[in-house]
């Protein structure tokens, strides 16, 4: 699941074969070191500013934390959703008229505990009947990640699980571990590269036994039906809208305002803090 950079035009099969088979794909090297540096220092003070107020950040198990940022917050936010293989992916799965409805971040701090194998929502209908994928999610890492800061695990093929027998449609019972550990696969991306997989293939975060912490970013693209939109509150403001390329305008989703208002999280996932290991 390693494939070069495709031009926008380009019909990505290699990663449509991985998404539809697996559940998730990657484009190794996308990005400089040096251009992730920089996120990464957006990444960390976007996430002091969250920190310092009530709900500036929601917790996703011990020493876990996710918050959701403006596209203002990101100096790299532009070349990550103009980026040709993101582009070509979106158009590809979710359709032409794909929306852009998350940016955000992850951050597992030494102390993460191991977290119930889940998935991030309930199982559209139009993927239950259809077998139609409408959302993805995007990941880029900012630090090299190595066994013991708690790699990201996944259960390859399980975007399919029907899954409406789980507890909120989203946490398998824990009789069926036994058949996602069986699949089970980590993953040890550097920075610079991007993956991007299907939010319904079942994951989780593993126990973060380094010094170190090892924040993720999140961009969340929808195809138009898919809905997500309502659970986040991205916004942007009038000059950044304009200066903003029109490749970007056309897939933004989200209010254009004269000053940003700081996102309460609202996306909590109450089976994360309650059940982690």
């Amino acid at each position: 699941m390693t494939h070069r950079s495709a031009s926008a035009e380009e019909t990505p099969v290699e990663a449509l074969g991985d998404l539809y088979r697996d559940g998730i794909t990657a484009c190794r090297g996308a990005f400089d070191p040096a251009w992730v540096a920089r996120v990464a220092e957006d990444v960390e003070t976007a996430f002091q500013e969250a920190r310092s107020r009530p709900d500036g950040a929601v917790g996703r198990g011990p020493q876990r934390w996710y918050v959701e940022i403006h596209p203002e917050q990101l100096s790299g936010f532009v070349d990550l959703v103009t980026h040709p293989w993101v582009v070509s992916v979106c158009r590809a799965v979710l359709g032409p008229d794909y929306e852009i409805v998350e940016l955000g971040f992850d951050v597992p701090f030494p102390g993460a505990a191991m977290q119930p194998w889940h998935r991030d929502f309930p199982m559209p209908e139009e993927t239950r009947l259809r077998r139609r994928l409408t959302s993805l999610a995007f990941n880029l890492t900012t630090v090299d990640t190595v066994e013991e800061m708690g790699p990201f695990e996944i259960a390859p093929g399980t975007q399919w699980d029907d899954g409406r027998d789980f507890d909120h449609e989203m946490f398998p019972p824990k009789e069926r571990y036994a058949r996602y550990e069986s699949r089970a696969v980590r993953k040890y991306p550097r920075r610079g590269d991007i993956s991007a997989r299907s939010a319904l293939t079942v994951h989780r975060g593993t126990p973060n036994v380094s010094d170190r912490s090892r924040p993720v970013l999140v961009l969340g693209v929808d195809a138009p039906d898919a809905g997500n939109a309502a659970h986040h509150d991205m916004a942007v403001t009038r000059p950044y809208w304009d200066d903003l390329p029109e490749l970007v305008r056309e897939h933004l989703r989200c209010p254009v305002v004269d000053t940003l208002v700081p996102i309460t999280q609202k996306h909590t996932i109450e089976g994360l803090v309650m059940g982690a290991e």
